[in-house]
């Protein structure tokens, strides 16, 4: 970060008289929103920090460390005091007095876009460290970054002064400058995650698609079960000229052509012929039902086409985290569903069947108040959405509605998706369901070209 455009910064944040919000929205990013209504945001990653200005963003996952309760409840609705650049280093530091406090009170806080220092540090008017975004021991440097520490000052650093008007010149209009870094970094992120994403997609079609190509035929299978039943035959009419130590046995088929049979090790003689006939048994068996196995991976095959369709759809950074979110693997442990795809949206878990099983799994698991949800007319996901008995955001249903949509259909366009909640859901057969108290609402599937 450049000493010019942080005090150019300071200069503009001067301007403002409160403190609105203050939160974390990403893992190194904070949101602080001045007066209602501007949002500037602080990304404070190590060696490549950089401040921007966008509009408001929801954050990619709940944080809850004690540092962002702080920062929540110390400089949400504060009065702004100041913002400066101390010691013409490459720091911005707020003064600020918090809503909360019962007396007069005053509260820093200190970013600091110093390469590998770099970090959001709470203080106190006793310059004591409140608590900080990251955290340094005294193994690591001379300067201890821990609650109930005095902060230590950062050693000087050489300025050098060339151009400086020339500096301040182009920084003249500061917002303008932090909006472009914003386009031109989401433009980056954007691609950058959208790369990763779909490669992460593209993994899990290739799977499925090797588990199809392996799928043995029905034909093969019956084939196999008939093999196995003669050998079992066979074995059970010369029973009395096999040894303990026998591996194979020579013999004609019913036929009358010559056969040579294995026998399997470590079994009894008078059990072979059962090894054989359970062979068959299990052959025939998975010869009937290998057509569902088939339906069963081309729909998760689908399922996760239509998400690299999304994907490659998606415009924003927090669609693509919705659609495959950074944590799923370890959310799906936590929550141990074997059925399903699990998502949170604004901290709500969203369940989507992938096909009609789990479909009908999901509307077993299903709570009495859960919001159910379908696409009107058309063979599509079931998602539902875990309510706790709470009273659902708009943006929450808008968003597992897209989800619905995104999951189920390639073709874009305009689609109804109806939702009620579990109670007035009435299953028929297999995952058809009855219902006739609901909500609808409508979501836009954009897209150009029609995928077949």
């Amino acid at each position: 970060m450049k000493l010019h455009e942080l005090k150019a910064i300071a200069k503009r944040l001067n301007t403002f008289t409160f403190i609105s919000r203050a939160r974390r929205i990403e893992d190194n990013t904070l949101e602080i929103m001045f007066d209602k209504s501007e949002s500037y945001f602080f990304n404070l990653t190590r060696g490549h920090s950089f401040v921007y200005k966008a509009p408001s963003q929801r954050p990619l996952q709940g944080y809850n460390a004690p540092f962002d309760t702080l920062l929540h409840s110390l400089m949400s609705g504060g009065k702004l005091l100041s913002v400066e650049v101390p010691d013409n280093d490459r720091i911005l530091r707020f003064t600020l007095a918090p809503k909360s406090s019962y007396k007069d009170k005053i509260i820093y806080l200190q970013l600091e876009f110093t390469g590998k220092n770099t970090n959001a540090i709470l203080i106190d008017d006793n310059e004591v460290i409140i608590e900080a975004l990251r955290h340094i021991d005294a193994d690591s440097s001379f300067r201890v970054i821990r609650p109930g520490m005095e902060l230590l000052a950062i050693p000087p650093r050489e300025s050098s002064h060339n151009n400086t008007t020339q500096k301040e010149d182009e920084t003249s209009d500061i917002d303008q400058l932090l909006h472009e870094k914003y386009l031109a970094i989401q433009k980056q992120r954007l691609q950058e995650l959208k790369k990763q994403k779909l490669s992460t997609v593209a993994k899990k079609i290739k799977k499925f698609a090797q588990l199809l190509k392996k799928l043995p035929n029905e034909a093969s299978l019956l084939q196999t079960s008939r093999k196995h039943n003669n050998y079992g035959n066979l074995i059970l009419a010369n029973l009395y000229q096999i040894k303990p130590y026998d591996s194979t046995l020579k013999t004609f088929d019913f036929e009358g052509e010559e056969v040579t049979i294995s026998l399997p090790k470590d079994v009894k003689v008078n059990r072979m012929p059962d090894y054989y006939f359970n062979l068959s048994k299990r052959a025939k068996s998975k010869g009937k039902n290998v057509h569902i196995e088939q339906e069963n991976l081309s729909s998760k095959q689908s399922f996760y086409e239509n998400i690299y369709y999304a994907l490659e759809q998606a415009t924003t950074p927090y669609e693509l985290e919705l659609l495959v979110p950074k944590r799923a693997k370890s959310l799906r442990k936590k929550e141990k569903l074997r059925e399903g795809e699990l998502f949170w949206i604004e901290g709500y878990k969203v369940l989507v069947g992938r096909n009609s099983n789990e479909n009908q799994k999901l509307l077993q698991i299903a709570k009495a108040n859960d919001l159910w949800m379908h696409i009107r007319d058309v063979p599509s996901s079931h998602v539902i959405i875990r309510t706790d008995k709470q009273n659902l955001p708009d943006s929450v249903i808008q968003a597992a509605a897209k989800l619905c949509v995104d999951f189920s259909v390639k073709n874009p366009g305009d689609y109804e998706v109806d939702y009620t909640k579990r109670k007035f859901i009435k299953v028929q057969e297999g995952s058809n369901v009855f219902y006739n108290k609901y909500e609808t609402i409508r979501v836009t599937k954009e897209g150009v070209e029609i995928r077949i």
